[in-house]
């Protein structure tokens, strides 16, 4: 037998522990340190501009083009995108989790090449680039000047220049955004001037292109030669222009009469923005920014501090006065969860000792099961190492809920060998051999449940797959060393460290023990007394049963879904977006009063609030903008009123106020996992998947906002997008013009060059490549009566002005277009109420769509497509694992009428877990689901150690009422034991506080729910479970069992 030769070999037992201590030890040093594991799906992301285009521009040239070969890829869940007026478009495509960011990226650009050629040729000169990429930002990295001589744009030329890419080139980083950009050469056409020399745009981009080129000249004496030169040179020709002053020199004409035309004679020359759209402000300063985001795959906190580290690196080279601030990042979350579920993971060990010494009074019994905990946890952390795992949230959460179940192995063991030297006055070593005979199959048969509740949550696919497979592989690992060490190291402890009991001992009568023993003997047999009566009365227990059970259909059915519970992460983000056609003067003035009032009411709260004009998720433009509230430390916020859900209300009531009423404005957390999305709540695609247009999709999104809003169970449903603005829409009369000898090219070279901005080609400035634009001046596209400012040289030479074959009427139109699966689409996001889960919201919502107009449907994106996924899997999970539980007892008993006693408890647990769910306001979430099992696990093993003594009996001619009454009697102390001893180890899970609550209390509620009420009802139901299938079923003893017993009544005698 193997706990007897440890037994006789201790220092064996001792140097296995050790080696497995040493293992995991080195182990905790290696292992990667992140929030989750990569739950969330890849993302690759295709990114092109196209300056002057608007949407539809946009959407039609180049969105679609690349969309239509986006075809063939391997595992790609959906693919949305966008594109808008400021020439900007993305496509982002999602993969099944577990796929590979790489091999996807590589895929993707395949893809892509196919496309290029069909592009036009300015987005193709300027470069699409694709990039393995994340939905959310890691961190946002501001730039201040203290001495203000810096605004906000000289920021980001800085940035763009000196420090984008920098970051960019490290590990981890999948992409970035500025929010500025770099210097470029702007050349401010006036059409008077230009009218005046008889000169359109298209002669000065040409220009430009001829005069500032870098010439590829050769050499002097280049070989070959004719073998009699003996000095050769490079020749240096014409070159890239780099300054305003040369620009202003470029000869545009040459007249007969030797004049020249320069540029500065049509018009002005100046170093100024790329683009004008994005503004930034930090506390009311001036700054500018890049937002990073993560790579798919890449671990969060060791991205974090590289790129930290790379801007001490390049601090050194600031311009004087410039330092950083981050206003956003995610990891300081990251850190301090994981932070408390370590502390988490102390209190429950400390707990579960005190717990084993209430009830086995002795220090020595009680250090026996202790040992067990560091070789346990440890080898755990060897096994996640082996298997490529991290130290996250999921894993610790995993080692809390271990704790409690790997104790009672040591447990069982240390209280049985004491009760055998007890009752039979024998000395350690013979009561530890004697015990283990009993209990090793009891033993083995709970690591058999324990590891087939939780083997089946390992083999899920998807997001959901993943959360799962953190637990199942952490406690299934643990429960394995736990049995281990259990038949090896606790016996040989046991043999070693116990005393043997002196025929004059008695339990404690005196003093806390005396009180305590006294109470649990009164409860011993008050149980005893109960079960013994139940047993009689069999009926009316499955009466009641069925009702139990009845409850626990109710359950499911009333508690709310949720994908994963809320978290204050110690931060919030604002979007607000003013009318439509707003300037960016309008919005920047909403942004100052933003800052204003959130501070002042805020202060002993907030620490920092960082704004951006020009950006948001929503879209880019000058009437959209975005905000990130940074909080102080959760320790500096322990009151109630300073939680993010509470200034989140707060601020929402002021944004909503008259004060506000230029903006449409939003506050909104982060979600749980913020690589599935941008905000919490709900998120979907509203589809036109009968193609009836952009207005009557726009229409029946109206329609769907204004029923969503009017729901008193959903909050802040909105477009995440942009509404349909004022357009001018230009018709052109091209017969006319052709008539008047201007061809169609001219046309929209000029209207491109005039109210656009067209790139020409680069020009040096301080050792970098920059753009060259030439664009109207201000005073010729400012209003609509400008267009006729603008001429057109005819074939014949004359000057033909826009307004003899143009004219001008207002439309509407959308400044950004977004597709999803490559249908015509809009993004809608919104919150559940107070006291609503986001599976209900997401219920409503498709209530709501069943009232809109035929040929229009709901994709669901991010953390929504994923709690659809993870409500989809609960029900197989849970069969799954119950029937290989059954399996599992079946193979164990060797019987397939013994393991419904067990399976039949089920139930009770669950409705405890349901129970205190509902009571506490919690959700069926993830982490519920987990709990769950957790808790079929508990009851199945409390119920093995009632079966297995009351079969043993049983086999040995006690009556089966007797039998299951002792078997109660005998297994009551250690059910109540490691039934406690789990229960107030997760206990600091179920009350937990500060960062990282939300999930842990979700769990440690469901865990101490079924604890609770599996072990009050295990001991009650379960001897009467036993009693009804044995005489159903009839009793046949295992010959396995029976020639095990003989041996050990033979070895005994």
């Amino acid at each position: 037998m193997l706990s007897r030769f440890f037994v006789d070999r201790p220092i064996f037992a001792w140097v296995i522990a050790i080696v497995i201590m040493l293992a995991g030890a080195l182990s905790i040093f290696n292992l990667p340190v992140s929030q989750y594991p990569n739950i969330a799906p890849p993302q690759v992301r295709i990114n092109a501009t196209y300056p002057g285009a608007n949407a539809e521009t946009m959407s039609r040239t180049v969105t679609q083009i690349i969309e239509q070969n986006m075809t063939g890829l391997d595992g790609l869940m959906y693919m949305s995108s966008y594109s808008d007026s400021t020439g900007r478009m993305a496509i982002t495509l999602t993969f099944v989790a577990g796929t590979n960011p790489d091999i996807a990226q590589v895929q993707v650009q395949n893809k892509l090449s196919a496309a290029e050629p069909n592009l036009p040729e300015t987005v193709r000169q300027l470069g699409v680039t694709v990039d393995k990429s994340s939905a959310s930002f890691l961190m946002v990295v501001g730039f201040i000047d203290k001495t203000g001589r810096l605004g906000s744009g000289d920021l980001g030329d800085f940035l763009t220049n000196n420090v984008e890419e920098p970051i960019a080139r490290l590990e981890g980083v999948g992409e970035s955004t500025v929010f500025g950009a770099s210097y470029a050469m702007r050349i401010w056409m006036d059409p008077g001037l230009l009218m005046k020399y008889g000169l359109e745009p298209s002669d000065v981009i040409a220009a430009i292109e001829t005069q500032n080129v870098q010439v590829a000249a050769g050499d002097i004496a280049g070989q070959p030669t004719n073998g009699k030169r003996v000095i050769t040179a490079t020749i240096r020709a014409s070159s890239m222009l780099n300054t305003p002053e040369q620009f202003e020199n470029i000869v545009l004409k040459s007249p007969m009469d030797g004049s020249t035309v320069r540029i500065k004679d049509i018009g002005t020359v100046e170093l100024g923005q790329q683009t004008y759209t994005f503004q930034g402000r930090f506390d009311g300063q001036p700054s500018s920014g890049i937002a990073i985001y993560l790579s798919a795959g890449a671990n969060a906190l060791d991205t974090a501090k590289r790129v930290q580290a790379k801007i001490e690196e390049l601090r050194p080279f600031f311009p004087e006065g410039v330092e950083t601030v981050i206003p956003f990042d995610t990891t300081p979350f990251v850190r301090a969860a994981i932070h408390e579920v370590v502390k988490t993971l102390v209190e429950a060990i400390i707990l579960v000792i005190c717990v084993m010494y209430l009830f086995l009074q002795n220090w020595r019994a009680t250090i026996i099961p202790t040992i067990a905990v560091p070789v346990v946890l440890l080898g755990t952390f060897a096994i996640l190492e082996i298997l490529g795992f991290s130290i996250n949230v999921l894993t610790m959460f995993a080692m809390v809920l271990a704790i409690g179940l790997l104790v009672d192995d040591a447990i069982v063991v240390v209280e049985n060998v004491e009760r055998v030297m007890t009752e039979e006055k024998c000395d350690p070593r013979t009561a530890t051999i004697k015990s283990m005979n009993q209990i090793t199959g009891a033993l083995i048969g709970i690591a058999m449940v324990l590891s087939a509740v939780f083997v089946p949550m390992a083999f899920f696919g998807g997001s959901t797959g993943i959360i799962y497979r953190q637990f199942s592989v952490t406690i299934v690992s643990a429960m394995v060393l736990s049995v281990i060490v259990a038949l090896t190291l606790t016996p040989a402890l046991c043999a070693a460290m116990l005393k043997q009991v002196d025929a004059t001992h008695e339990k404690a009568t005196k003093g806390f023990f005396g009180w305590f023993n006294t109470g649990f003997d009164a409860l011993n047999r008050g149980v005893c007394s109960s079960v013994q009566g139940l047993v009689k009365r069999i009926f009316r227990l499955m009466i009641i049963y069925a009702i139990l059970c009845g409850f626990v259909v109710l359950g499911f059915m009333k508690i709310p879904s949720a994908f994963m519970p809320p978290e204050d992460q110690g931060t919030l983000l604002m979007m607000a977006q003013t009318p439509a056609g707003a300037t960016a003067e309008r919005t920047d003035a909403v942004l100052d009063r933003f800052q204003k009032v959130v501070r002042e009411a805020e202060k002993d709260t907030v620490q920092s609030i960082f704004t951006v004009r020009g950006f948001s998720f929503a879209g880019t433009g000058q009437n959209n903008s975005m905000g990130f509230l940074k909080f102080k430390d959760w320790e500096e916020r322990t009151e109630p009123h300073q939680t993010v859900d509470a200034v989140m209300m707060r601020t929402m009531a002021k944004l909503m106020s008259p004060e506000f009423k230029d903006a449409q404005s939003f506050v909104f957390p982060l979600p749980a996992v913020p690589e599935l999305g941008v905000a919490e709540g709900f998120d979907f695609y509203l589809q036109d998947r009968s193609g009836q247009g952009h207005d009557r999709l726009m229409e029946v999104m109206g329609m769907f906002l204004a029923k969503a809003n009017a729901d008193p169970r959903l909050v802040q449903v909105r477009h995440n997008g942009m509404a349909d603005a004022p357009m001018l829409e230009v018709n052109v009369d091209y017969d006319k013009a052709r008539a008047l000898g201007v061809s169609e090219s001219q046309i929209n070279v000029t209207l491109n060059a005039a109210f656009g901005s067209t790139y020409v080609n680069d020009f040096m400035d301080q050792g970098r490549l920059k753009q060259v634009y030439v664009q109207g001046n201000a005073d010729s596209r400012g209003q609509v009566e400008d267009l006729s400012k603008w001429y057109a040289r005819s074939s014949s030479g004359t000057m033909v002005p826009f307004s003899s074959f143009t004219t001008t009427k207002w439309a509407y139109g959308s400044p950004r277009l977004e597709r999803f699966n490559a249908l015509d689409a809009v993004n809608i996001q919104g919150s559940p109420a107070q006291g609503v889960s986001s599976g209900e919201a997401m219920k409503i919502i498709e209530d709501i769509l069943a009232e809109m107009p035929p040929g229009y449907s709901i994709e669901w994106n991010g953390v929504s497509y994923q709690e659809r996924v993870a409500g989809s899997n609960a029900a197989p999970l849970y069969a799954l694992s119950i029937l290989v539980v059954f399996l599992a007892l079946a193979a164990l008993y060797e019987s397939w009428s013994i393991p419904v006693a067990v399976i039949l408890v089920v139930p009770l647990g669950v409705l405890g877990a349901l129970g205190l769910t509902w009571v506490t306001g919690k959700e069926n979430d993830v982490y519920f689901q987990v709990g769950l099992l957790t808790t079929v696990g508990l009851v199945a093993k409390n119920a093995i150690l009632i079966v297995e003594f009351a079969r043993d009996l049983a086999d040995s001619g006690m009556e089966v009422l007797k039998a299951v009454v002792e078997a109660v009697r005998l297994r009551l102390r250690p059910i109540l034991m490691t039934s406690l001893a789990f229960g107030l180890g997760v206990l600091p899970l179920a009350t937990a506080t500060g960062a990282g609550a939300g999930a842990q209390s979700a769990i440690g509620v469901a865990v101490l729910g079924g604890m609770l009420a599996g072990t009050f009802l295990c001991v009650f139901f379960v001897p009467a479970f036993y009693v009804l299938i044995v005489r159903i079923f009839g009793s046949k003893k295992n010959p396995a069992h029976a020639h095990d017993s003989e041996e050990v009544k033979s070895e005994n005698a």
